[in-house]
């Protein structure tokens, strides 16, 4: 039986475009920020996360503002939560307007290409590449149902093949994360080929560095959730003439 609970809104939940942001687990998230800055811009948004009481607890927060809001559990390794929220949306909503992947793992910064733990490698790989190409898969005839079909896919430019890969800052660090990051930059070009003659976007988008983990420190230096947000939700809300296929900071193209 799927675990979930919908949220009271201003607005009946079936009007307006609905949007599904996966990896929401924590206020300081940036899949947090994203939904509420698209639940302001008038979605009806759809939390997903592992743990369903943390999520709902977010979701509790955005409905309390008067957004509309409900949480699911879905979980990117899992393919029966996947199921389950797909069939979630099809007999809530019948459609799905954006799909921001969001959920992320395996940020192995303390490894070394040649003598990182490949378990842990095989987690960032699960997470960051399998997790989005599934669920994309599993939302695309949802997604064809939107006029205005999105899929914005949270990557990294430490996984750029002309930028992050070659960064001598990141040399062979950070072997898992930045790979999975690769894999999942050419997953958006093959997905924007696979929609191709619909209505569906499909783009990645690199936040900057962003302050989502204080106990790292890296507030310091980071920018705000809330700023790395925006450019998401631009890849979210492209018109019908926007770009599909492309990787983008802020708005602004970044090269494989």
């Amino acid at each position: 039986m799927l675990n979930t609970t919908v949220n009271a809104a201003t607005h009946d939940m079936e009007e307006g475009k609905v949007a599904l942001v996966t990896g929401v687990g924590r206020a300081i998230g940036l899949g947090f920020a994203v939904a509420r800055e698209l639940a302001t811009c008038g979605h009806t948004v759809i939390l997903t996360g592992q743990d369903l009481s943390r999520t709902q607890h977010l979701a509790d927060r955005l409905a309390a503002e008067g957004l509309s809001v409900c949480a699911v559990r879905l979980d990117v390794t899992d393919p029966a939560t996947i199921a389950e929220c797909v069939e979630f949306v099809r007999t809530s909503f019948g459609y799905l307007d954006v799909l921001v992947n969001n959920a992320a793992g395996g940020f192995d910064i303390d490894q070394s290409l040649l003598t990182a733990d490949m378990a842990r490698a095989h987690v960032a790989m699960d997470v960051n590449f399998f997790g989005p190409w599934h669920t994309c898969a599993a939302f695309a005839s949802l997604l064809r149902q939107s006029s205005h079909g999105r899929i914005v896919n949270i990557s990294s430019a430490a996984g750029s093949l002309t930028d992050g890969l070659t960064s001598p800052e990141i040399g062979d660090l950070m072997p898992g994360y930045s790979l999975s990051k690769s894999a999942l930059n050419a997953l958006t070009v093959k997905l924007a080929n696979a929609f191709a003659g619909t209505s569906v976007l499909v783009n990645a988008v690199c936040p900057g560095e962003t302050a989502t983990h204080p106990e790292t420190g890296d507030e310091q230096n980071a920018r705000s959730p809330e700023e790395s947000a925006k450019g998401v939700v631009w890849a979210a809300t492209l018109g019908s003439d926007g770009p599909t296929g492309s990787f983008f900071r802020d708005g602004v193209r970044l090269p494989w």
